[in-house]
């Protein structure tokens, strides 16, 4: 099996992680330069003020992405480079930064991707309520505009959000991600206004960008294996919280009526305003899916020590509103980095799932990826752990499309090693090692090999 000639192979980051320059050319503070810089909240102290330093080293990583064959690059927007109170006042020299970057790839035959958020809202926005309140939403939409209109004339594929699920009870139920609240029905509120700016970005982008412009959002849409009797009522309950609740407002229309029972002693839903289901389902051309591991799950029986193993940081409070009753079990080896299990078929079968939901519905690979403790030799890194994870989860990809499954491209997390969030430096996901003191760049094996995939379109 080989993948075909239209099938588009690229690779993603995200401005945090691997910018740096933060205060400089007019950006402002998004809610990672003010959690990176609370003691305690990312491992070592860690922030991305530096980061990878893309900034300043954006025409060299350019010719390391062709060197490399990519056909596509999955950037992120620092919202607070281009508005840098999230409202107000546009940077023109973050704009055009981004138009460097943009006219960079093309220049270079890679299609640009944008994402608009990848979870640095802007500081002044937080301080407001961030995502609890409709205005973000509202300022969302308003910065989707100036940068359709500033780059809408060569952006191939726009995408609003990355992995709303994170933003949402990550950053405002378990407060390991930033702004580092831990308040349920903030999160829950979270949700509903980030499905509501993704629609109203929409709106704003189709009225100004080319009109073969592409419109995608790109979500990290959970695999459950349910563990034991109660196994199948767990997975049924954390579907609707982790994956119904962006699929169904996005695709649907609707809320799933299993959350709102669920959440029902946390809230009543009550800010969900008439027109808001209408506004959120905007049609789109693909549908970015990040996938990584799978978890087991069952419903606590109360005795014994109960299992949070879910992999997404340690917290004394939840990432999971309305199901605290509900175990996520350690899985088994062989895991990554992070402690996460290598499961490819829970790929191949979140892909048939979502096609088979969702007829018609194009898919993407958008994220998939691993983090291993790589080791340099002679100045070079054999990782073949890595090498191995994308080859099987690729061959995951190929196996549905012999399905029938409309999967269009892969992009592989990351291009570099970079700022890995609460983790700091700590863990490695780049097929491309960087050296944090002197930010060389090394290519690992796994890109060599990436980039033989890219240009024979077989795997070996």
């Amino acid at each position: 099996m080989s993948f075909p000639a239209d099938f588009v192979f690229g690779s993603a980051t995200a401005s945090y992680q691997i910018e740096g320059a933060v205060n400089e050319d007019g950006r402002g503070p998004s809610i990672w330069d003010t959690f990176s810089h609370t003691p305690g909240k990312v491992l070592n102290g860690d922030t991305g003020d530096v980061a990878d330093d893309h900034y300043h080293r954006l025409d060299a990583d350019l010719d390391l992405m062709a060197e490399l064959g990519l056909e596509a690059y999955r950037f992120s927007i620092a919202w607070p480079r281009v508005i840098p109170a999230g409202r107000g006042a546009v940077n023109q020299a973050g704009l055009h930064f981004y138009s460097r970057l943009v006219d960079g790839l093309l220049a270079r035959n890679i299609r640009p991707v944008a994402t608009l958020y990848h979870w640095d809202l802007p500081q002044a926005l937080e301080d407001e309520g961030g995502w609890t309140v409709r205005s973000t939403a509202e300022a969302f939409a308003t910065y989707a505009r100036v940068v359709g209109e500033a780059l809408g004339d060569r952006v191939h594929t726009w995408t609003t959000l990355n992995e709303p699920w994170c933003s949402a009870y990550l950053g405002y139920s378990s407060g390991v991600h930033a702004p580092g609240r831990t308040e349920p029905k903030a999160a829950l509120e979270a949700v509903h206004h980030l499905n509501l700016a993704h629609g109203l970005a929409l709106r704003e982008l189709r009225q100004v960008v080319r009109p073969d412009a592409q419109f995608s959002v790109t979500l990290n849409l959970h695999v459950f294996r349910p563990v034991g009797e109660s196994g199948e009522a767990a997975r049924r309950t954390l579907d609707a919280l982790a994956n119904g609740v962006f699929l169904g407002p996005m695709l649907e229309g609707a809320y799933p009526e299993h959350v709102r029972e669920v959440t029902r002693e946390i809230t009543d839903w009550s800010f969900v305003l008439d027109g808001d289901l209408d506004l959120i389902r905007q049609p789109i051309d693909v549908l970015g899916v990040n996938y990584y591991s799978t978890t087991r799950v069952q419903v606590w029986d109360g005795t014994g020590e109960f299992q949070r193993a879910d992999g997404h940081g340690a917290s004394a409070a939840t990432a999971w509103p309305g199901a605290d009753d509900i175990e996520f079990l350690p899985t088994d080896p062989p895991h990554t980095d992070m402690g996460w299990n290598i499961d490819p078929l829970g790929l191949e079968e979140l892909l048939v799932e979502l096609h088979e939901r969702y007829p018609g519905q194009p898919l993407m690979v958008t994220e998939n990826g691993a983090a291993f403790p790589d080791v340099v030799v002679d100045g070079q890194v054999h990782d073949a752990d890595r090498t191995d994870y994308v080859r099987r989860h690729l061959q995951a990809v190929l196996n549905v499309r012999e399905k029938g499954v409309d999967v269009r491209g892969y992009f592989l997390w990351s291009l570099l090693d970079n700022f890995e969030w609460s983790y700091g430096y700590s863990k490695r996901f780049g097929i491309v090692r960087v050296d944090y003191d002197t930010l060389e760049r090394t290519p690992k094996d796994s890109a060599r090999w990436y980039a033989g995939v890219v240009a024979s379109r077989t795997l070996d």
